[in-house]
């Protein structure tokens, strides 16, 4: 009897031909490229190191494009974004040490973000395993330690055989749901020996599905459909799973408001009736999500900054779906739905009745009005105008990604990202400099339209040296460096906590001189002239550069 799967299994002629008669001048390094390029991989971000040459100089020998940043840290922000905006694993490649530990702070916010990013690391010869001290050049006594409490999975690999099985597993992991970097180490020599294996050709890692239980989703859509007040919180979990238009049909169909988190932006249409937008960080937002009888809560852990600040307390019952499990329930008792945001949206838009609730819209319309009013009374009027023109300056299609800076706080509340996928921060794990490096990521996705980065002064000084790759590219990114000569953001905590600030303000160079001298074009502008000088560097080609000199202030945010 023939069997499927022998079809499948056995090798044409072909095939037998080319194993038999590999290429000659092959190593360990050509392994690892030839993997990547059989899970489908087209990009690789990184930088090299001693003992990772042989996975560069194997680079050389493939159809990857390569995209060298000149920190590891901006090398693992640009992979985030990339793995962001395409949904794909983004191959990061680093050097043993310091190298990798350099990584770390980027891939703890594609950790806290879910961006599936996939780390290929070198390390010290064989010879010199073992946790010892044997003197070579970037030792660590155990690497993968540094590297376990942030990724998803560790994959060791100690011999060449080992390569193809080892990076395909890590793919998948760090494509199933919830996404997630993962760290593969491979040792120096094993990069560098010779091999006489066959060419790796495609590779299956195909990431698993998961699948909500239909009597989870009985019960979720029993509630759903019997709910009085229902309200929807929408979270970075449906941007990523492209459940948007599920979002909507069930919002709509269940007349239910919805608020989306910061790192949900664009999961919900902003101008929609039934849209509470983004101001979570408020009282009022606060006051209407409690109030909700049946709250469903999808692709969000509620953590500190979506339960402002840990002041949520739901009244009604609640209905979690996280891909996440050790986020399901975490913060707050509720019908926990282990699953993919898009199935589980899929299995209730099947399941729940249609309800129709005249009051939802006029209730979102007093809620906006409210914000709106509080806002008024702060004088902000500045802060309002510049995000206008950001806004009004940006291609409705271009991605943006903000560094942790006080327009990029405004952001997360007040901007409409007006397309799903198009808004990204380091809310995640808040660290700076994320801003202009990933933005180069998303353009080294897609050449074909502009990406804007915006940073504050000191965020920006993380960064400076990526205007050489900005330039070495002709990557198509505008970086927006709002400048207020210090940690703004911090300056104002420490002032309100203290009465005064230490520790924030900065010396900072003429950053439209230093832009001007990697040879990336860099103009002054001011509030009023923004939007066309932003307008003007987004429908130019290649890197620019605009500078706005301003004093920015935060909204008081309500907790109480």
């Amino acid at each position: 009897m023939t069997h499927d799967h022998d079809l499948v299994l056995r090798p044409t002629a072909r095939q037998t031909e080319a194993a038999l008669n590999p290429p000659a001048g092959r190593n360990g390094g050509d392994l690892v490229v030839e993997t990547l390029q059989g899970l489908g991989a087209t990009t690789v971000f990184g930088l090299p190191g001693q003992h990772a040459l042989g996975m560069f100089d194997a680079l050389r020998r493939s159809s990857l494009a390569y995209v060298g940043l000149r920190v590891e840290n901006n090398a693992g922000f640009a992979a985030d974004a990339y793995g962001r905006i395409t949904g794909e694993a983004a191959p990061l490649l680093l050097s043993t040490g310091p190298g990798a530990l350099m990584s770390l702070a980027a891939l703890q916010e594609a950790a806290a973000a879910s961006a599936p990013v996939l780390a290929i690391g070198s390390q010290i010869p064989s010879a010199g395993l073992g946790g010892g001290r044997h003197g070579y050049l970037h030792e660590l006594r155990d690497q993968q330690a540094s590297f376990r409490d942030i990724v998803k999975s560790v994959h060791t690999v100690r011999t060449a055989s080992q390569i193809p099985s080892a990076i395909a597993a890590a793919w998948e992991s760090a494509l199933t749901a919830p996404h997630g970097p993962v760290w593969v180490e491979i040792p120096q020599d094993v990069l560098l020996a010779g091999t006489t294996l066959p060419v790796v050709t495609a590779m299956d890692a195909t990431p698993r599905d998961l699948v909500p239980r239909p009597e989870l989703t009985a019960v979720a859509a029993h509630l759903l459909s019997d709910a009085v007040r229902p309200a929807i919180i929408a979270g970075g979990g449906v941007v990523r799973s492209d459940a948007t238009g599920k979002l909507l049909a069930l919002a709509e169909k269940l007349d239910a408001p919805v608020v989306t988190t910061f790192g949900g932006k664009g999961a919900f249409p902003w101008e929609h009736p039934l849209s509470l937008q983004s101001w979570l960080e408020d009282r009022h937002t606060t006051d209407l999500l409690e109030d909700a009888d049946v709250l469903l809560v999808v692709g969000s852990g509620l953590g500190e900054l979506s339960s402002n600040y840990h002041t949520f307390a739901p009244r009604g019952r609640v209905i979690q779906i996280e891909a996440d499990l050790g986020k399901l329930e975490s913060n707050h008792p509720a019908l926990g739905i282990h699953a993919d945001a898009r199935l589980a949206l899929s299995a209730l838009l099947e399941t729940v009745e249609e309800r129709r609730d005249e009051a939802a819209a006029e209730r979102v319309r007093t809620l906006l009005t409210k914000v709106r009013e509080r806002i008024a009374a702060q004088d902000l009027t500045l802060e309002q105008q510049v995000l206008a023109s950001v806004r009004a300056a940006l291609p409705d299609t271009s991605p943006s990604f903000w560094d942790m800076t006080i327009l990029g706080y405004w952001a997360w509340s007040a901007f409409d990202a007006r397309r799903p996928n198009t808004m990204h921060s380091a809310q995640g794990a808040g660290g700076l400099g994320y801003g202009f490096p990933a933005a180069l990521g998303a353009a080294a996705a897609d050449r074909t339209r502009p990406v804007l980065a915006v940073s504050g002064d000191g965020g920006a000084m993380y960064s400076i040296a990526e205007l050489a790759t900005a330039r070495q590219y002709d990557l198509p990114v505008t970086w927006l460096i709002v400048d207020d000569g210090g940690y703004g953001i911090l300056r104002e905590y420490m002032t309100d906590a203290f009465g005064e600030a230490t520790a924030t303000e900065l010396t900072r160079p003429d950053f439209v001189a230093l832009a001007e001298s990697f040879g990336v074009p860099a103009v002054r502008t001011t509030p009023e002239s923004l939007r066309e000088d932003l307008s003007r560097a987004l429908a130019e080609p290649g890197p620019s550069v605009v500078v706005l000199p301003a004093l920015l202030r935060m909204f008081a945010p309500t907790h109480l």
